[in-house]
C-alpha cells in the first residue's frame, strides 16, 4: 500500500498532546529564566494570598454561627480576628527574614527544633494543603451551584453514580493540575481576573455596610454596651470569655493560608526577602479588613445565621444591593450574582495555595530524605512536576472519599494549620531565648513579644478546635497525619541505610594511587570506556576498577560523563546553577585525573539538566 510519507508514531502524537497542553519545555541555560518564572509581589498576592482571603467566605461566619445570641460580640471578634491576623502575619515576615530561602513551618522547626518536630510539621502541612485544595474546591462547587438559576436541583443530579457537584469538583481539580503542570506564573495570570473581581465587589460591601450605617453607631455603641451588661450579670465574666473564644477558635479558619507565602518564597522575585515581606503586607492589611468588615457588617446590617442553602455572606450582600435598580435595570441582582459568582470562582483560585505550596514542602522535605528524592526534581517546564500529581490525586481522592461534603472537610481543615503554626511561634521563641541571638541581636526583645502573642493564640485556637472537632471527625486528620510521619520514617531510614553502604565504598579513595597525573593523549581509533557518574565519590570508583576487572587490557580511553542535576534547591538563580556546572566539572577533573595516574588517557564531558 504506496502512502505519501511516513505516518506519525504514538510516541510523536503523544508527545505532541503533551506539548499542547502544558508547552514547551524551558531554557535552563537562559539567563532571563529565573527574572521570567518568578512572580512580583502582586501575582504572588493572587496565588498565594488567595488561600487566605478567600476563607473570608466562610471562617467570619462559622466565628459568628458561635456566638449564639449574644451578637454584640460581633464588635469585639472583628476586633480579634483583624489583630490576629496581623500578629501571625508580623511572626511569618520574621520568619522570611531569617530563612529567606523559604519553607516556612517545616524548616523553622527542623532548624530550630529538630529533625523529628519537622518532619511532624512538614507532614502537617501536606495534609493541610491537600486539604487546602479539597476544601476550596468542594466549597467554591456548593458556592457555585447556590448562584445557578435552579442550582440545588441540578447539584443533586447523578452521573455515574456520582452528583454532578463532584463531577464539576473533581474536574476542577483536573484542570488546576494541568494548569500549574504548564508553570506558576501561567497559572496565576489566568486566574487572576477573579481575585481583582472578588476585591472589588466585596470592598464596594464593606464599604457601603460600614457607610451607610454610621449614622446608627450610636445605637450600636448602645446594644453593646446593655448585652455586655446583662451578660456579665447573668452569666458571668467566665461564661461569656469561654462563648467569645468558641467562636474566636471556631472562625480560625479565617487564618488559613497566611503561612503560605513564608513556604513559597522560592517562586518569589528578587529581592526575594523584600518581595515576599511586601506580598504579606498585602496578604495582611486584605485578609484583616475583609474578614473584620464581614463581620462587622454582620452586626451592623443584623446578619443572621439561616441554614445551609443560604451564607451569610449572600444574605449580606442581597441587603445591601439586591433591591438596587437604576433605569429599570436590576443593577443590584446584577452586582449580588456577580459578587457571589467571585467568591465561588475565588475558592477555586485559593486551591493554588495547595499546588503552589504543597510541591515545594515535598521537596524541602526529600532534600531531607524524608521524602522520595524525585520530588524535589524539576520538569522541563522547570515545575515540581511529582508533587503537583501527588497533590491533585490525594485532593481527588479525599473529594470522593467525602463525596464533597464541605462540612466533613472544613472540621479536618484547621487543625493541622494551628500544629505547623504553634510548631513555628515555639521554634522562633526558642531562637530569640537563645544567648547566641542576643549578642547577634540586641533588639530581640523587640521582636520576642510577637512569637509570644502569636504562640499564645495559636495554641489556644490548636486545643479548643481539637476539643470541639476530635469526634465529629477532626480525629481523622490526626490518624492521617501520624500515617504520613511514620512513612516519612520508614523512608528516612531507607536512604539512611543506602547512605551508610555508599560510604562504605569511599574506602576505596585511600587506596588509589596518588601524585601527580601525567596527561595521555587519546586514541580515538581503540576502545573507549565510557562511563556516567556523578559527585567524585567511591561509587563512580568502583564503577571505573569493576570496568577494568571485567575486560583486563581491552579499553585503551576512558571518558567520564555527567549530568549537572539542577533540581528545586538549586534552581535559585543563575550564580546557583552555575555553581552546580562546576561542582560537575571540578568532580570530572578528579576522574579525569585519577584515570591518568593509572595509565588511562581520558577525557570528559558535562551537561546540564533537570
Amino acid at each position: 500500500m504506496h502512502t505519501d510519507g511516513p505516518s506519525e508514531t504514538p510516541a510523536r502524537a503523544s508527545e505532541r498532546l503533551k506539548r499542547a497542553i502544558l508547552g514547551g519545555p524551558k531554557n535552563l541555560q537562559d539567563p532571563g529564566i529565573f527574572h521570567s518564572i518568578s512572580l512580583a509581589a502582586f501575582l504572588a498576592w493572587v496565588g498565594l494570598g488567595a488561600d487566605g482571603l478567600s476563607s473570608s467566605s466562610y471562617g467570619p461566619q462559622e466565628a459568628a454561627k458561635n456566638l449564639g445570641t449574644h451578637t454584640y460580640l460581633a464588635v469585639f471578634l472583628a476586633l480579634a480576628t483583624a489583630f490576629t491576623v496581623f500578629i501571625i502575619a508580623a511572626a511569618y515576615s520574621r520568619v522570611i527574614e531569617h530563612f529567606p530561602f523559604g519553607g516556612g513551618g517545616y524548616v523553622v522547626a527542623s532548624r530550630l527544633l529538630g529533625p523529628r518536630f519537622g518532619v511532624v510539621s512538614g507532614a502537617a502541612l501536606l495534609v493541610d494543603y491537600v486539604l487546602t485544595i479539597a476544601t476550596s474546591i468542594s466549597s467554591g462547587g456548593d458556592a457555585i451551584f447556590s448562584v445557578l438559576p435552579n442550582g440545588e436541583h441540578w447539584s443533586t443530579f447523578t452521573l455515574i453514580g456520582l452528583p454532578i457537584k463532584l463531577h464539576v469538583e473533581l474536574f476542577a481539580v483536573v484542570l488546576l493540575v494541568m494548569l500549574n503542570l504548564r508553570g506558576v506564573k501561567e497559572s496565576v495570570r489566568i486566574l487572576m481576573p477573579i481575585f481583582v473581581v472578588f476585591l472589588i465587589t466585596h470592598a464596594i460591601i464593606i464599604v457601603a455596610g460600614i457607610g451607610l450605617n454610621l449614622g446608627h453607631t450610636a445605637a450600636v455603641v448602645h446594644e453593646v454596651r446593655t448585652g455586655l451588661s446583662n451578660d456579665l450579670h447573668s452569666i458571668g465574666k467566665g461564661a461569656l470569655a469561654l462563648i467569645f473564644l468558641k467562636a474566636y477558635s471556631m472562625g480560625g479558619g479565617t487564618y488559613t493560608g497566611i503561612e503560605a507565602v513564608s513556604n513559597g518564597l522560592s517562586i518569589m522575585r528578587e529581592p526575594r526577602v523584600a518581595t515576599g515581606k511586601k506580598t504579606m503586607v498585602y496578604m495582611a492589611v486584605s485578609l484583616a479588613v475583609t474578614a473584620g468588615g464581614i463581620i462587622l457588617c454582620y452586626l451592623l446590617l443584623d446578619i443572621h445565621y439561616l441554614d445551609d442553602n443560604h451564607t451569610m455572606n449572600s444574605l449580606l450582600a442581597d441587603k445591601i444591593a439586591g433591591g438596587f435598580a437604576f433605569g429599570g435595570l436590576p443593577l443590584g441582582k446584577w452586582f449580588v450574582f456577580v459578587t457571589l459568582a467571585s467568591e465561588a470562582l475565588l475558592l477555586f483560585v485559593a486551591a493554588q495555595a495547595g499546588f503552589i505550596d504543597g510541591p515545594r514542602v515535598m521537596a524541602n522535605m526529600a532534600h531531607d530524605s524524608w521524602f522520595p528524592h524525585r520530588f524535589s526534581a524539576l520538569s522541563d517546564r522547570l515545575t515540581m512536576q511529582n508533587g503537583v500529581l501527588l497533590m491533585g490525586g490525594a485532593s481527588f481522592v479525599v473529594l470522593l472519599y467525602t463525596k464533597g461534603a464541605v462540612e466533613a472537610l472544613v472540621v479536618m481543615y484547621s487543625i493541622n494549620v494551628f500544629l505547623t503554626f504553634s510548631l513555628t511561634e515555639v521554634g522562633m521563641l526558642r531562637y530569640w531565648f537563645q544567648h547566641e541571638t542576643h549578642v547577634k541581636h540586641p533588639d530581640w526583645k523587640s521582636h520576642i513579644w510577637i512569637h509570644m502573642v502569636g504562640g499564645t493564640l495559636c495554641v489556644t485556637i490548636l486545643v479548643i478546635t481539637v476539643s470541639e472537632k476530635f469526634k465529629e471527625g477532626g480525629w481523622l486528620t490526626i490518624v492521617a497525619t501520624s500515617v504520613l510521619v511514620g512513612l516519612c520514617i520508614l523512608i528516612k531510614r531507607h536512604y539512611t541505610g543506602v547512605s551508610a553502604r555508599l560510604q562504605r565504598l569511599d574506602s576505596i579513595i585511600e587506596a588509589l594511587p596518588t601524585g601527580p597525573a601525567k596527561e595521555l593523549p587519546l586514541d580515538k581509533t581503540a576502545a573507549t570506556a565510557v562511563l556516567l557518574v556523578g559527585s567524585y565519590s567511591g561509587l563512580g570508583v568502583h564503577s571505573l576498577l569493576t570496568v577494568l576487572k571485567l575486560f583486563p587490557r581491552h579499553f585503551h580511553n576512558v571518558v567520564f560523563m555527567s549530568v549537572g542535576v539542577v533540581d528545586s534547591a538549586t534552581f535559585q538563580g543563575v550564580a546557583e546553577v552555575d555553581r552546580v556546572r562546576q561542582q560537575a566539572e571540578d568532580s570530572m577533573k578528579q576522574y579525569v585525573a585519577l584515570a591518568q595516574r593509572m595509565g588511562l588517557p581520558a577525557d570528559s564531558r558535562v551537561s546540564m539538566g533537570t
